[in-house]
């Protein structure tokens, strides 16, 4: 198993904090080859990235990536990031709700991997996948601010996803109340049991998207003759697709 968290910030805040408190939780209850801090004695190899730290860039709009993903000015710090997210059973991604979105270091992430999009060059890995989008703000916008991300999620392929948004009321995770921070335990011991339990299927939603990009591509209406043929070696232009 392994797992890939991408912090929406530099700094350990309360999202920060609830994303540990999950990836804890997950991995006290689940089953052999997995735990690693729990009872049952197995391990999970965890990466984890903070932003802007990890990637301090913003997407240039230049489009070089639609032709060559290694002309992006940002290729290096970019892919070391994606090559574990590509390779990973569950992805976590968390962020602070700022201005009633997701981070600017996490949109700059978003902006940055928009050709993962089913509109450009998905990847079949993608498929498969489990992420669960975690987020707080001191009142309202956390709804907002995960909706930026798991509409990446989506169209990204990912065909399980879990959110949790909680306003903390406070402006840091000292500052959280004691109540207040053992529903939080409670919301991650269920919201863990419920992401081990489940099992990935790919919905109606992912496919409809898939379908709809399909047709795109086969009309030639897509961004690029490099995302056509891309499609085509995949088989995806014919019977095969990426969850199967």
């Amino acid at each position: 198993m392994k797992i890939t968290i991408i912090h929406g910030q530099n700094h350990k805040g309360s999202t920060y904090h609830i994303g540990k408190i999950f990836l804890t939780k997950y991995m006290e209850t689940a089953g052999p080859g997995i735990t690693g801090e729990g009872e049952n004695g197995g391990t999970a190899e965890v990466n984890e990235f903070f932003l802007p730290r990890d990637l301090p860039h913003f997407c240039l709009g230049c489009f070089s990536c639609i032709e060559d993903d290694t002309k992006c000015a940002y290729f290096e710090e970019k892919t070391r990031i994606m090559k574990e997210v590509e390779t990973s059973d569950l992805l976590i991604f968390t962020t602070p709700t700022y201005c009633m979105h997701a981070s600017a270091p996490m949109k700059a992430f978003i902006d940055l991997t928009f050709n993962y999009w089913m509109a450009h060059r998905p990847r079949k890995c993608m498929f498969s996948k489990k992420a669960v989008v975690i987020s707080t703000a001191a009142g309202a916008g956390t709804k907002s601010a995960i909706k930026d991300i798991t509409t990446t999620l989506l169209y990204w392929g990912v065909p399980y996803i879990r959110t949790y948004g909680i306003a903390v009321q406070a402006a840091s995770w000292d500052q959280v109340k004691d109540k207040k921070k053992k529903k939080i335990e409670s919301d991650m011991a269920k919201l863990s049991a419920s992401v081990q339990k489940a099992k990935v299927r790919t919905g109606i939603k992912t496919r409809g998207v898939f379908f709809l990009m399909r047709m795109m591509q086969k009309r030639d209406m897509g961004s690029s003759p490099v995302e056509k043929a891309y499609w085509e070696k995949q088989g995806w232009l014919g019977k095969d697709r990426p969850w199967k």
